[in-house]
């Protein structure tokens, strides 16, 4: 039963209530930023890279699957 004596309540917890540092919450904010450019950059690259579903060549034309 001692061990939850020892347990440090909310109060003392730097970061709680809004008492955190200002060097914290620019880190957290930065790596925020990062990951939504992370994730745009490769959202880009998924739909940018769409495979085309043309099936044929030239001299066989196949299935136009097209949505025209």
């Amino acid at each position: 039963m001692s061990n939850f004596n020892n347990e440090p309540t909310n109060d003392k917890i730097e970061d709680y209530n809004g008492k955190e540092s200002p060097e914290k919450r620019n880190i957290v904010r930065l790596v925020v930023i990062l990951i939504l450019i992370i994730g745009a950059f490769f959202a880009y690259l998924k739909t940018t890279s769409l495979p085309s579903d043309y099936i044929g060549t030239p001299e066989n034309p196949g299935i136009n699957t097209s949505k025209n």
